[in-house]
């Protein structure tokens, strides 16, 4: 019940944020302005959840998802969730800060002669774990495989896939964002 509730009310959110946006694109300057304000505040809350580590930097990828949303805003596509567009943009910028951060502490980390980086208990996980992922895509349909499988797996751009494909740039973005939500549903269902 609980779930619902906040679903909808995500939902409301979302309304409103993408009005916001849209009265911005068709020139609304002050309906833009709220609409990054309100904005904003979802994203420091999203980031503040996943950074308890780095709490110094959650303003700083704040910053960075709201510009990379302004630059990118010719690029919504009405007919998505403004959230899942948002989330897609702040998730790859939390990504990037993790992968920054790694090279980071990889490049101050001392390295331990006795410690194999190809040690075999490791490249048999790695080898279950791609087997693993493969299984779990064989249940998709190919409108929802086939981009992750090209994007995200063998990293091609949207629009490489969506001439590899023969499908809509739009529909890549979607069989992507809608097949990675079924694949977690099938992680977080049991068998």
């Amino acid at each position: 019940m609980q779930r619902t509730k906040n679903k909808a009310a995500w939902n409301d959110v979302g309304d409103r944020l993408r009005q916001l946006l849209v009265a911005g694109l068709s020139g609304d300057e002050k309906q833009y302005l709220s609409f990054l304000k309100k904005l904003s505040e979802y994203l420091r809350r999203f980031f503040a959840r996943r950074l308890t580590h780095f709490p110094g930097d959650v303003e700083d990828l704040v910053q960075e998802t709201l510009l990379a949303v302004h630059n990118q805003r010719h690029t919504y596509d009405m007919d998505i969730p403004l959230t899942a567009w948002v989330h897609a943009i702040a998730k790859y910028k939390f990504v990037d800060f993790l992968r920054a951060r790694g090279r980071q502490a990889a490049m101050t980390d001392p390295l331990d002669e006795n410690d194999s980086i190809f040690s075999e208990s490791h490249q048999i996980e790695a080898l279950e774990a791609r087997i693993d992922v493969r299984k779990l895509l064989e249940q998709l349909p190919d409108r929802y495989k086939l981009p992750i499988l090209h994007i995200k797996l063998q990293g091609l751009s949207v629009a490489e896939t969506a001439r590899l494909t023969g499908m809509s740039e739009s529909a890549v973005k979607v069989g992507v964002h809608r097949g990675i939500k079924a694949l977690a549903t099938k992680i977080s269902d049991p068998i």
